[in-house]
């Protein structure tokens, strides 16, 4: 039997193996693609994500694939200037889908996952002592618990009978690569002239590094009955004709595909042993860039939380936890994706509250609230108490043994403490206790949580006890 199956091997569900495994927890990952598709709907990490894989030391990896930039943009499309971030990573990195993808599979490869490609999921039944999941070639896995990382038309999802409310799609945009033979100025000037009417609209040359390959991006004529169904080259020359007068000569295309504005959340993340995890538990436009971040962040949220449980030292309500933070920062990430599409629609109402905005995204603050929610770095949990540390994530900060994400590379509970005074006997095997005096920090003392979450701030050991318990359960 294994302990843990999980159904999907894109980002949120290889994000989840590697962390899984960094604890020591046997988990296989069921992906009904027999090979990688090649194809980056995703394109780029934000700063949470980059803090995360900092985190767990593959930050490196991804730098030497990727580009930094700092450019406006990520809100409805407003070119307000790059604010400044209360992290040591402000930037975005741009880097494909397919290259995160590759990184983590090899990372939990490394960590030894085992990565099951063409195994489809079309079964599975639970009972007390775990799932037995049912594979389409007939075959029957055992496993504790399983967790649906298998995108927006979750099979997990659906064999649960998880309620999935929201609203449907009201526009559909589409997206695919191809050449375009028109020259290039002319195909620069021509979509900077239209986004200035629709911001639904592009042609990125040189896709993934691949000289005279195009992303183009181009609203759909409706909304299509089958959603499933790619659209056709027809299809793109004919809207780009509609829109920007020329189709480009568009041709020899690659991938192509077409997404839609509807927004729907799970009412449950967890259903016994059976969690759902990325656009399996959450779909919203990719308005902000935020899809492939808030899987991975879903991931980092939930890994430390089921291992705790399958090794056994899991606190009541631990694993709860994670539908009861998750939940709401998906319905957050729903809301502003909303506000995003009505920033971008052509109606005169939509554009003069865009105008508006972009003035007041001239503000510093203003800017730097938005972006805080778009990047993650200012999502907050429910933790109790009123300090203003607790709840949040810690960023990078020096130390006299190095960086303090350099001391989180293997997943445990962290007590940064500049007293010297305090102690986690008893929770040794669960949490490292570095003392430094010179670290800069707001308290005298941090519990940090796996995932980099401010759990308790203060001096005295009498205090640190109860979320040592909360957190890390019974000592020992």
């Amino acid at each position: 039997m294994m302990d843990v199956i999980v159904v999907g091997g894109g980002p949120t569900g290889l994000m989840l193996a590697g962390e899984l495994r960094l604890q020591g927890v046997r988990v296989a990952v069921l992906e009904k693609e027999g090979e990688p598709n090649g194809f980056s709907r995703a394109r780029g990490l934000h700063a949470r994500s980059i803090e995360i894989m900092d985190q767990r030391g593959l930050l490196d990896r991804f730098l030497a694939l990727g580009e930094k930039f700092t450019v406006g943009g990520f809100f409805g499309g407003i070119s307000a200037s790059w604010p400044d971030l209360d992290t040591s990573h402000s930037y975005v990195l741009a880097v494909p889908q397919t290259v995160t993808e590759r990184l983590l599979a090899e990372r939990a490869t490394e960590l030894g996952a085992e990565i099951r490609r063409g195994s489809e999921l079309v079964g599975l039944s639970q009972d007390g002592s775990g799932v037995t999941a049912e594979l389409a070639d007939g075959t029957r896995l055992r496993s504790r618990y399983l967790v649906g990382c298998d995108g927006g038309r979750s099979v997990v999802r659906g064999l649960l009978g998880v309620g999935f409310p929201g609203e449907p799609s009201k526009v559909e945009t589409l997206l695919g690569e191809m050449r375009l033979t028109e020259d290039p100025a002319t195909i620069a000037a021509v979509v900077a002239e239209v986004r200035g009417r629709q911001a639904r609209f592009g042609a990125d040359p040189d896709v993934d590094g691949k000289a005279g390959l195009y992303r183009v991006v181009v609203p759909a004529e409706g909304v299509s009955e089958d959603r499933t169904a790619a659209p056709t080259l027809d299809e793109f020359r004919r809207q780009l004709r509609a829109y920007a007068g020329t189709d480009f000569g568009a041709h020899s295309p690659g991938r192509l595909s077409r997404f839609g504005d509807a927004t729907r959340l799970a009412e449950h993340y967890r259903v016994d042993r059976v969690l759902l995890a990325g656009d399996a538990a959450h779909i919203h436009p990719p308005t902000g860039g935020q899809g492939l971040n808030l899987g991975v962040q879903d991931a980092f949220n939930l890994g430390w939380k089921l291992a705790a449980q399958v090794n056994g030292w899991a606190p009541e309500g631990l694993l709860d936890s994670y539908h009861c933070e998750r939940h709401a920062v998906a319905a957050d990430v729903l809301d502003n994706t909303r506000a995003q599409m009505h920033l971008l629609s052509p109606e005169p109402g939509p554009r003069a509250v865009r105008r508006l905005l972009a003035e007041l995204m001239e503000f510093p603050a203003v800017n730097r609230h938005v972006m805080g929610r778009v990047t993650a770095i200012d999502v907050r949990y429910d933790v109790g108490g009123d300090d203003e540390l607790l709840g949040r994530r810690m960023r990078d900060v020096e130390l006299g043994r190095g960086r303090l994400y350099e001391l989180t590379r293997e997943g445990r509970g962290l007590l940064l403490d500049r007293t010297g005074r305090l102690s986690v006997a008893g929770w040794s095997d669960r949490v490292d206790h570095v003392v430094d005096t010179g670290v800069q920090l707001d308290a005298p003392a941090v519990l940090l949580r796996p995932d980099g979450h401010v759990a308790w701030a203060g001096e005295r050991q009498d205090d640190l006890l109860g979320p040592l318990t909360r957190w890390f359960g019974v000592p020992n």
